[in-house]
């Protein structure tokens, strides 16, 4: 059975040439590109067709509907979240052996991202979105279950493929236009960051009504539940141009050729230098808000609320207008500068409240890093490798997650909370420097978001 989106597209070829007299009034990220002028107006014309109206505005419906999984399984996450330091816990685990099944999930989401995203471009994204959910379902029914400490790193291995919002990402992709997407892929944040606040809230709630293990049952039936909708509602369509392609899931030269894209290993560089220093920092700042700054577990629900929040303003407000007004280049070096003040006042912090200011510069400039990046990857290569760029675009930071315990362990033991301000600070500050001198190089050539 025809999508609105399949019955667009067969006829697209037509509507491109009777509309080809107005082409160059759209805005195209490369006017020498016709490739891309098509997808603009192909893409464009999906979002007309496939339009709701909630509340006087126009969505696209799939998008709704990537949101709402986006925010059950941010949902989900954070329920789990919540209740896993307690169960591990209970079960007699001790902080290194905490540490032992952060580290597990990382390398194991490391192992799967690259994967996800080459399946999502050979099978289509409502498969990739499912398979994340089930995943999910059984990462956390396995947690539920867990009754010794072996089944907690067991519980573990199933999130090989829980990356929804890579999915969502995917999504979102296939059907907005190149110069809608950064806005469209930085208000996905705001689903997530709803789901952040009330994840929490729901899996203490069950744990003091019922038990500590009930709060991962919930989160399995959430994401059972998201299962159903994203079957219900989002098309079934395999993208066109994946037949032409290496039908291998697995496949090393396409990963190689995909780094080798123009613009796609400076744009994972740049990601991988302003993430670790705040990979390090997020990895002990819940040592470091319990013994350096002596937050009782209220106050840092308060903090975690407090950043959840700003991150959703920024996502929601923020990216269009800045997307709009400024280059993909100036962006960058933007965020990089905030990041770079965010590390500098670091340095001076003492209590909470100045750390509460120093989230300010810190999320602005990680929230337009990342949302410009993922944005400006998906466009280094075709339609039908978005997934797989996407995939290593998530596999940096798994990555960074990996190794962040262990170094940012070790930073503060050795030379304090101050050394992640020092770190950050001299990364950003390069980090800026580079990305100016290509702004300022590639002025009136840049590629726009």
């Amino acid at each position: 059975m025809n999508t609105p989106r399949d019955n667009f597209t067969s006829n697209s070829a037509e509507l491109l040439k009777r509309k080809s007299g107005a082409m160059s009034s759209f805005s195209v990220i490369d006017t020498g590109n016709e490739e891309v002028v098509r997808e603009n107006y192909i893409k464009d014309k999906m979002d007309e067709n496939n339009s709701v109206n909630f509340f006087g505005r126009h969505f696209n419906r799939f998008v709704m509907v990537t949101h709402i999984n986006i925010f059950l399984y941010s949902c989900g996450f954070w329920i789990q979240l919540a209740v896993f330091p307690y169960l591990t816990k209970q079960l007699g685990a001790d902080p290194v052996t905490f540490g032992y099944l952060q580290t597990t999930f990382a390398v194991v989401q490391l192992a799967g991202g690259p994967l996800f995203g080459r399946f999502g471009d050979l099978f289509g994204s409502r498969q990739a979105m499912m398979l994340a959910f089930a995943s999910a379902s059984v990462s956390y029914f396995l947690l539920f279950i867990s009754s010794s400490i072996p089944l907690l790193f067991v519980s573990r291995l199933p999130s090989v493929f829980m990356h929804a919002m890579q999915a969502g990402q995917m999504i979102v992709t296939d059907v907005c236009s190149p110069s809608k997407r950064a806005d469209a892929l930085g208000k996905l944040g705001i689903s997530y960051g709803v789901g952040m606040v009330v994840g929490p809230m729901i899996g203490g709630i069950v744990s003091r009504l019922f038990s500590i293990e009930k709060g991962a049952l919930v989160a399995c039936v959430l994401s059972l539940v998201s299962i159903v909708i994203t079957f219900l509602y989002v098309p079934a369509s395999v993208k066109k141009s994946a037949a032409s392609q290496d039908s291998n899931i697995f496949s090393l030269s396409k990963i190689l050729r995909l780094l080798r894209a123009p613009g796609a290993f400076f744009l994972l560089t740049i990601k991988m230098g302003t993430g670790v220093p705040m990979g390090i920092f997020q990895s002990m700042f819940s040592v470091v808000a319990l013994e350096r700054f002596q937050l009782p577990p209220d106050q840092n629900s308060y903090v975690m609320s407090y950043v959840g929040v700003m991150a959703m303003m920024v996502q929601g407000v923020g990216i269009g207008y800045v997307t709009k007004s400024f280059d993909q280049n100036r962006i960058l070096a933007g965020s990089a500068m905030s990041l770079m003040l965010g590390y500098f006042m670091m340095t001076f912090a003492s209590n909470m409240w100045h750390m509460c200011a120093v989230f300010i510069p810190l999320i602005v400039g990680l929230t337009f890093q990342n949302v410009v990046t993922t944005s400006a990857l998906t466009r280094t290569v075709s339609s039908a490798d978005t997934g797989a760029m996407l995939g290593l675009s998530m596999a940096v930071n798994s990555l960074i997650r990996s190794v962040s315990p262990t170094v940012g362990g070790y930073m503060l033991t050795r030379f304090g909370f101050e050394s992640f301000g020092y770190l950050g600070c001299a990364v950003s500050a390069v980090i800026t420097g580079v990305l100016f001198y290509r702004a300022r190089k590639e002025e009136g050539h840049v590629v726009k978001p």
